[in-house]
């Protein structure tokens, strides 16, 4: 058993689940998403599925905020995908694991590059049996090799480009996987392994191609497979939830009609540029005053002490840790034991 697993009581149990991966500076986010759970009152617990490279000093940072740590075994790609991005293979797919986290009933999904504004714990209510996330915009360039691309067709706005007739049925609801509420169970998390195995090799020295199920088509990129993969494994069961619970940054500026900040509850720092602990402004649509306003309510969290875990909850020596423990002293390098892996997102 996992030492620093959470031992199971009785009754129901639920968690919010994050993923860290190597020594760079998503532990910032991570420690980020701790407060901001704080901050909303929430009454579960943070889990921290985290690969076995994240450094000791990250785990006692983490502790100290309260974190429940789980070390999971990464997850490798089959033998016959090797030459293909196996960095970036390890860091998506290794996820995989928070399904086998069965002492849970129900687990919201947070990628670290997430902050919570208001309370959602609602979400644990939901209906059994279903995989509930924010619909995603089709607008983007990683999908510039679709068919909804080619046709300007987005499910964020249907009726802007209505999609022709002659092409068939409407592909699907497509979900942003940043986040989402599913329930672990041994059997999902064993069929979604064996289905990741026998799913096709993805070319990715070749950046993009198409792949083809018996119910639709999406584009593979290379940061992009394991949220295909998941909308595939998924599609049967999933529900959209309102964007309000997973607004993607670029929305802003894509679908402004769609948003309404003053109703969001969540924010998915995932635009290029927009990590609060990384922002210079510069980026494109960095400088945008509503992106400056997000960034700055991230800061007002982090650096908010009052949020930090009281003294009383952590481990000895946990406190005086996390006073000294700055942003300067996160590298942004990613040194990896078993295999060179970028930061995780």
């Amino acid at each position: 058993m996992d030492p620093e697993a959470p031992l199971a009581s009785p009754g129901k149990q639920r968690a919010y689940v994050t993923f860290l991966a190597g020594d760079g500076d998503y532990v910032l986010g991570v420690v980020g998403l701790a407060k901001g759970l704080r901050k909303v009152r929430s009454a579960h617990s943070l889990v921290v599925a985290m690969l076995p490279d994240v450094p000791e000093p990250h785990r006692q940072l983490l502790r100290a905020q309260g974190c429940v740590l789980r070390e999971i075994e990464p997850v490798y790609p089959p033998e016959n995908q090797v030459q293909f991005a196996m960095a970036y293979y390890v860091i998506n797919y290794s996820k995989l694991r928070i399904w086998n986290f069965v002492e849970y009933s129900k687990m919201i999904y947070l990628d670290a590059d997430i902050q919570v504004y208001d309370n959602i714990d609602h979400l644990f209510d939901l209906p059994d049996g279903y995989f509930y996330a924010a619909m995603d915009c089709f607008c983007e360039k990683t999908w510039s090799h679709s068919r909804q691309y080619s046709i300007g067709y987005c499910q964020q706005c249907p009726n802007k480009v209505a999609w022709p007739a002659d092409m068939g049925s409407p592909p699907p609801f497509y979900f942003n996987a940043g986040m989402f509420v599913s329930e672990p169970a041994r059997s999902t998390y064993e069929t979604l392994l064996e289905t990741l195995r026998i799913t096709p090799p993805t070319p990715f020295a070749e950046q993009a191609s198409i792949y083809e199920s018996k119910f639709f088509l999406v584009t593979l990129f290379l940061t992009s497979f394991w949220q295909d993969f998941l909308n595939m494994f998924f599609e049967k069961i999933y529900k959209p939830i309102p964007l309000a619970y997973n607004l993607v940054l670029a929305m802003l500026w894509r679908h402004p009609e769609n948003v309404k900040l003053e109703d969001v509850k969540v924010v998915h720092y995932c635009a290029a540029g927009s990590k609060p602990w990384r922002y210079t402004g510069k980026e494109a649509n960095m400088d945008r005053e509503d992106i400056k306003m997000l960034v700055a309510k991230w800061w007002d969290i982090y650096n908010d002490e009052g949020l930090d875990f009281k003294a009383e909850d952590v481990a000895a020596g946990g406190e005086s840790y996390l006073k000294t423990f700055s942003i300067k002293s996160v590298t942004s390098e990613n040194k990896v034991n078993y295999i060179s892996t970028p930061s995780a997102a």
